[in-house]
């Protein structure tokens, strides 16, 4: 059993499976954190009041996929995000680089009740743009995702982990408070990451078009 907050405008008692946004970082689910702090935040995207929404989860009998352990690598996020999210990718690099990353570190994700992993909010979004158009390494954006501390977010996709969840409360979250600390964390995640592009190169960088002219796959123990 844990505890799961989830931040929106209203409350919600009980979550809908096959509702919602298709479009998400893992697709269609109810996105959650162990952070009431961060709930909060996600709660007041739009400068309105909201609530974040505290429940239990009963975890037990569930499979569950972490993005974040072992025998997973940054690519096989970024091959989820890609297959989920609307990405602009204008330039040929771009787009060889979605094709490659899809078809190499694109996990079979789908079966999960539950998967844990990155969010990607918007400085985190352009973080990946900017890898997959080349201008960034690989080492670049690992350390990027943790710029900000984020933190990991918790989703539930099947019906079963839909069934598992079960309310407690709604604690309020006042706007003028947590949509100036979203904006803070984005602004300070984008700054960091400017300072980061200013360090020296170490000569031994990778970026995607080393993994594409070099044909890495998963188990490439660079990852």
């Amino acid at each position: 059993m844990i505890e799961v907050f989830h931040g929106s405008e209203r409350i919600i008692r009980k979550p809908a499976y096959g509702e919602g946004n298709p479009r998400n970082d893992y697709g269609l689910g109810f996105y959650c954190t162990r952070e009431l702090e961060l709930a909060k935040e996600w709660a007041c995207a739009e400068e309105e009041n909201g609530f974040a929404n505290q429940y239990k989860l009963n975890t037990e009998g569930l499979t569950c996929l972490n993005l974040n352990s072992a025998g997973y690598n940054i690519l096989n996020w970024l091959a989820i995000l890609l297959e989920n999210r609307r990405f602009d990718l204008s330039s040929p690099v771009s787009v060889r680089a979605r094709i490659y990353i899809m078809e190499n570190f694109l996990p079979d994700y789908k079966e999960y009740d539950i998967i844990k992993g990155y969010r990607a909010d918007d400085s985190y979004f352009s973080f990946s743009r900017a890898f997959l158009a080349n201008t960034i390494t690989l080492d670049q954006l690992k350390r990027a995702m943790r710029l900000g501390k984020l933190g990991e977010q918790i989703v539930l996709r099947s019906k079963d982990a839909f069934d598992a969840i079960e309310f407690i409360q709604a604690v309020p979250a006042d706007a003028s408070i947590y949509h100036a600390k979203r904006m803070a964390r984005d602004r300070g995640a984008r700054e960091d990451f400017q300072k980061m592009l200013m360090e020296t190169s170490t000569g031994t960088d990778i970026y995607v078009s080393t993994i594409i002219n070099e044909n890495w796959t998963n188990d490439d123990s660079r990852l």
